[in-house]
């Protein structure tokens, strides 16, 4: 029998709920003690979720012995802070996404992790579908042949309400950082950091960016198309090419349970993998970091801190591309990254 897996959660909203409702799902799981800015609002999530203990101020569970791993789950520009503080106290981290606001901060989260040697991760959870681990057996098996490409889409509709953190300049928002995160991340998972980065915007009354589109061209000449809007219907498709033939994910691409596979002239192959009743798909990235802590080890070799790294990188050139600063940021620093 596996051994139980204690977490800890940082922050009430909805990412935080979702990943509570995936950890109810989980019998190695355990949920000791949530974080709230707010009793009331942390006695509601405990209440909710069936956790017994409450901290008001993130320092007290961090502290709390009964923890061995945070999720953290508060808006990207605390990441950072969040998970110092986690490590200080010794404790693993899950920590959502995009891990941070900038390439310098995850840099300085990801070298206190391993001083401390805790395990991090970011929550990156598309990786872990099954759909997505059929993906790299097919790539690895190299059944389209030589990669060509990469067409993403990823268009919503947010809440129509500009104070939304989607919207909130001081937040970190703009669908960039929020979609297209994703879709940076998925093209590097395929065929590396990009060689060049080209990203063009339009932006909101926010300041933020409520359309972009990103264009990578990878070292080996593989290009991948990223669009994403937060004030569009939904289209939300991901194909992959190759010199032999192409798998479209079904929409969600990022949450997915089926993808077709053509292969030169072959019938198409269905692949379909749906989701175990009352599961949300956050269950997979969670048995992933459990399975890693209790194997002894610092990162997942899936979702690497070298290569979240290097989409934090990609995301700052994207950002000094399209001109997105946010406070705090030097505007000297990001015209010498692009």
């Amino acid at each position: 029998m596996k051994k139980k897996i204690k977490w800890g959660i940082i922050g009430t909203g909805k990412i935080a709920n979702r990943f509570a409702d995936a950890l109810s799902n989980l019998e190695d799981a355990g949920m000791a003690a949530v974080a709230s800015r707010s009793m009331d609002t942390g006695k509601a999530f405990a209440a909710k979720y069936g956790i017994a203990t409450v901290h008001v101020g993130y320092e007290n569970l961090v502290a709390d012995p009964e923890i061995d791993v945070v999720f953290i789950g508060t808006p990207h520009i605390f990441h950072l802070r969040d998970a110092l503080m986690c490590f200080q106290a010794g404790k693993h981290v899950l920590c959502e996404k995009p891990l941070t606001l900038n390439a310098e901060q995850a840099e300085k989260m990801i070298a206190a992790a391993r001083e401390k040697k805790v395990f991090l991760m970011e929550a990156m959870w598309t990786r872990f579908f099954p759909i997505h681990v059929k993906i790299r057996e097919l790539l690895v098996k190299q059944a389209l042949g030589k990669l060509r490409m990469l067409q993403v889409n990823f268009c919503y509709c947010a809440p129509d309400d500009l104070e939304n953190r989607f919207f909130n300049h001081e937040l970190g928002g703009g669908v960039l950082m929020d979609a297209g995160s994703y879709g940076i991340s998925f093209a590097t998972s395929l065929f590396g950091p990009p060689a060049e980065t080209t990203a063009i915007a339009d932006f909101g009354p926010t300041g933020v960016d409520f359309q972009s589109s990103c264009l990578l061209r990878h070292k080996n000449g593989e290009i991948s198309t990223i669009a994403t809007s937060m004030i569009s219907p939904d289209v939300k498709n991901a194909t992959i090419v190759g010199e032999k033939g192409r798998i479209d994910i079904d929409s969600a691409w990022y949450k997915p349970t089926g993808m077709t596979v053509s292969i030169d002239c072959s019938e198409p192959q269905r692949f379909d993998f749906p989701l175990p009743e009352g599961y949300n798909g956050y269950e997979y990235e969670a048995e992933e970091v459990m399975n890693c802590i209790r194997a002894g080890k610092t990162e997942s070799a899936i979702m690497p801190l070298d290569e979240t790294l290097s989409i934090m990188r990609t995301l700052d050139k994207a950002r000094s591309q399209i001109g997105l600063e946010y406070p705090g940021e030097a505007s000297e620093k990001y015209r010498a990254s692009a």
